[in-house]
């Protein structure tokens, strides 16, 4: 089984804008809620792929009963825990020139409510892909996703981590089977700021450290994937209209093709493919999408 788990799911209220001033009153000329949150984009990209994954986390509220019906017409069947307090946030994604964001806080996550996400966790058991991506909720300790992972070792569970760099630094001594920074993620957890000749250089030390695979997105430069040998990939030329879910596209992809038993350089070409297809889209992509860039790549 595979399970995604997303602390602080939202809806996103996508707007586009033909003309921005600050300050004065701006129309949109174009709106789209779409449901959000790494885990919960995972899933959907997973299902996309023909591979279906439980959906694990946190909804409150309207707003919370709103996501847990979009995940499910995505033909997933959710298993959120539902919090007593508070409500599910709403984000503004604005699309002018530049992409804006304004991302709520949601709601706060107690102890309690923690130990029962944890009642969850206890029927993983060896095989299973547990993907634990994004940021934590109010409430959360930095370092949740370490003592989740320190709390299932020894299990042979595959566990996937997605989220700031100072978080990734955590999980490293725990063998995640895969993460996926960003060139800015690396700066988080080398201190240091890490130029686009450096990352292979720093993705080599992120396995060194404990990680089993390495997936950096270079953007128009393709990607990079580090485990015992490096292995590089282009990226397909498009119009990018929409920057989230590419990255939770691109873990998708390579666990799909990793369980189809295909080879890690085409996992990787893959993973491009899709987080590619999604950004040339208004949503996560399809798989007939990814399918028709993946062709491009490698002929």
């Amino acid at each position: 089984m595979i399970y995604t788990v997303t602390m602080n799911p939202s809806l996103d209220y996508i707007m586009q804008l033909e003309t921005f001033e600050e300050g004065k009153l701006n129309r949109s000329i174009f709106e789209q809620i779409d449901v959000g949150g790494k885990g919960i984009n995972v899933s959907i990209a997973l299902k996309h792929l023909g591979r279906i994954s439980t959906p694990l986390g946190y909804v409150a509220g309207f707003t919370g009963d709103e996501i847990e019906k979009r995940v499910s017409s995505h033909g997933l069947i959710p298993d959120f825990i539902k919090l007593i307090h508070g409500q599910s946030r709403i984000n503004i994604k604005m699309k002018h020139v530049e992409e804006t964001e304004i991302n709520a806080s949601g709601p706060t996550i107690e102890k309690e409510d923690l130990e029962k996400l944890y009642v969850k966790l206890e029927h993983l058991t060896e095989g299973d892909i547990l993907i634990l991506s994004g940021s934590m909720a109010s409430g959360v300790d930095h370092n949740f996703y370490a003592d989740v992972m320190k709390y299932l070792e020894g299990r042979k569970i595959r566990i996937v981590v997605d989220a700031a760099g100072s978080i990734l630094k955590t999980v490293l001594p725990y063998h995640p089977y895969l993460i996926k920074p960003n060139q800015h993620e690396l700066s988080e957890i080398f201190g240091q700021k890490i130029l686009e000749n450096q990352v292979e250089e720093y993705a080599c030390k992120l396995v060194t450290m404990g990680a089993q695979n390495v997936l950096v997105s270079l953007g128009e430069n393709g990607a990079i994937l580090v485990n015992k040998q490096v292995y590089r990939s282009i990226a397909p030329r498009g119009e990018i209209l929409n920057s989230v879910g590419a990255g939770d596209s691109m873990i998708a992809a390579f666990l799909a093709s990793k369980l189809n038993g295909e080879s890690d350089q085409i996992a990787l070409e893959k993973s491009v493919a899709m987080g590619s297809a999604t950004a040339f889209s208004y949503g996560i992509a399809e798989q007939e999408a990814a399918d028709i860039l993946y062709k491009e790549m490698v002929k």
